[in-house]
């Protein structure tokens, strides 16, 4: 611990710390000051204050220097960043430096960072769909992982409470394999993705769905979003660059000032956590001691409470690197398991086609939800397969204008400003489950460093051959109701992510009924340190085939209600 003097003690003391500002740090830190918790919010990054912050979002593609393409210099330095799907020219400051933030990959993986206040929070997709009791139940029922300490009936209460907030446009679908939200609502399928919607259900009835994509747009503002600042989502689909209307969700334009209107949050970024200090004497962890990114000066924060929300693998390192005569291995790591159990969400796989039907239609306009959503229909009450568990998939469909430029002259430009319309395409990708395995794994490096004297992190994650089981289903199935919908030239495609890619990553601290198979208990506490609680994904026991966001808000809801009712009555 650093030598505290005189009133700083009393100064750096807060009720509650929250560790990151992404979309579960910056809910962490909503309902902290609402129940009147002075809160300090840590961030490593750079401050982005919402509007103010956003440098790019109302520029034409003409006024980017590279006309938003990356350049050949900014790819060699940022290997890892390029191969994310949202990283250009227009949204590159929101990316941490593949070359200022190392790791060490035993295996390929693609560690996708957002450093700033808000974090990944300002570039994330916005799809959010809630878990089912069968995602819930499946790890007992399949005989993988540990079981889930809770299930769907514990978190819908908080899922509500969330969606309210966030605003999630949706349809009332009545699945029990994707359940019904808080919906705003929904946006419209357009004509193919609701003829697909249509073939699908003529041909296998319930046991297959084609839904709108439920998405974090305000797609029709209520009261509580107003209050916010925020109105209505303009379809723009310049998202990632931050949105000034605050039409999507971000921790910089909901939680964050919501958070700070009480009066009781304090939000410092440029602030690296090191580690969790923990009292042996008081059996409890104290604060949090920070490297300041500027100076590089430690500085030590106290409290009561501490919410660990740095997103899933800087939980897994902070809490590694938390190390007292207690604890050698890590803040609650007595069964050394932390760090291992990583998960993630296989996006290896697509499928496009073309469709030469209802050629009076075109679409007009965007779509911010993207198009359809095929909940997973594998494995879902029973097994079927040789594989466990299943996979869900978008689909959507477009048409475009063809324009000859093979002229030259008058006749150039009267192909450039006649063109015609092309047929359909169609197109899917997959978002399948992964079984979390040990020997998928994290762990710190013993001499390496980064320049704030953090140990590295070294990341072992890869596929297994069940991974590519659920692939050859995807295909297989896909192709199947292409062709019942009367598609043509199918083309599969193995698009060659790397573990890490979907930027789904999960686990290393999970959830579970007791202290032999996990490291947390139903409430996100640390067994062995009821006073820190961990709710971003670090948390998940398994990875269901749903973008996991929701999830994460609502676990983190629900666990600081828990936290200040233990303190009220004096149990932490």
């Amino acid at each position: 611990m650093a030598n505290i003097v005189g009133d700083t003690v009393k100064a750096r003391t807060f009720d509650a710390i929250v560790i990151g500002s992404g979309a579960s740090g910056g809910w962490a830190a909503k309902e902290l000051t609402e129940k009147g918790l002075k809160t300090l919010v840590l961030e490593r990054g750079r401050d982005v204050a919402h509007i103010k912050d956003y440098p790019t979002t109302n520029l034409y593609p003409y006024e980017l220097e590279h006309r938003g393409e990356i350049t050949y210099a900014d790819k060699q330095a940022n290997p890892i960043a390029n191969r994310c799907y949202a990283y250009k020219e227009d949204t590159k400051h929101f990316f941490a430096s593949d070359e200022e933030h190392p790791y060490i990959q035993e295996k390929e993986f693609d560690w996708i960072r957002g450093y700033q206040v808000g974090g990944k929070s300002l570039i994330w997709a916005r799809q959010t769909q809630r878990w089912s009791q069968y995602d819930f139940e499946g790890p007992a029922r399949d005989g993988f992982a540990v079981d889930w300490p809770i299930r769907y009936a514990d978190i819908a209460p908080w899922y509500d409470h969330v969606e309210r907030f966030v605003g999630i446009a949706g349809n009332k679908d009545g699945l029990d394999t994707l359940p019904d939200g808080e919906f705003l609502p929904g946006y419209p399928l357009n004509a193919v993705e609701d003829y697909f919607q249509k073939t699908v259900h003529q041909h296998y009835g319930k046991q297959r769905h084609i839904i709108s994509a439920r998405c974090a747009h305000l797609s029709e503002p209520k009261a509580i979003h107003i209050e916010q600042g925020r109105v209505k989502c303009q379809n723009r689909v310049l998202c990632q660059r931050g949105c000034p209307f605050g039409g999507y969700f971000s921790s910089n334009s909901s939680t964050l000032p919501w958070a700070m209107k009480t009066g009781n949050l304090t939000l410092r970024p440029f602030s690296t956590v090191h580690s969790i200090l923990y009292d042996q004497d008081q059996q409890k962890a104290i604060g949090v001691k920070v490297i300041d990114t500027d100076s590089g000066e430690e500085i030590d924060f106290f409290a009561k409470i501490i919410f660990v929300n740095a997103s899933t693998l800087n939980t897994n390192q902070i809490l590694l690197n938390s190390i007292s005569d207690r604890f050698p291995n890590g803040l609650g790591n007595d069964n050394d398991l932390i760090g291992h159990y990583i998960a993630f969400h296989n996006y290896t796989a697509r499928i496009s086609a073309s469709y030469d039907g209802l050629l009076e239609y075109r679409t007009d306009g965007r779509n911010p939800a993207g198009g359809g959503y095929i909940p997973n229909f594998r494995n879902v009450q029973k097994q079927e397969t040789d594989f466990l568990r299943g996979w869900a998939a978008t689909f959507g469909a477009g048409r475009q204008i063809i324009r000859n430029s093979d002229d030259i002259g008058d006749n150039l430009k009267a192909n450039l400003l006649n063109g015609s319309w092309s047929n359909w395409r169609v197109h899917s990708h997959m978002m399948a489950e992964t079984i979390p395995k040990k020997e998928n794994r994290v762990w710190l490096a013993d001499q390496q460093t980064d320049k704030w004297g953090i140990p590295l992190l070294h990341i072992s994650v890869d596929y297994a051959e069940d991974d590519w089981q659920r692939r050859s289903d995807y295909y297989e199935q896909m192709t199947e109701m292409f062709h019942k919908a009367g598609f043509q030239d199918i083309r599969t495609q193995d698009d060659g992510r790397r573990p890490g890619n979907d930027i789904h990553e999960m686990g290393g601290v999970r959830m579970g009924h007791d202290l032999k198979t996990s490291s947390l208990n139903k409430w996100n506490q640390l067994h062995l340190c009821k006073n820190v609680y961990v709710t971003d994904g670090a948390c998940m026991t398994s990875t269901a085939t749903q973008n996991p966001t929701l999830t994460y808000m609502a676990l983190t809801a629900r666990a600081v209600d828990h936290a200040v009712t233990e303190l009220k009555k004096r149990n932490l």
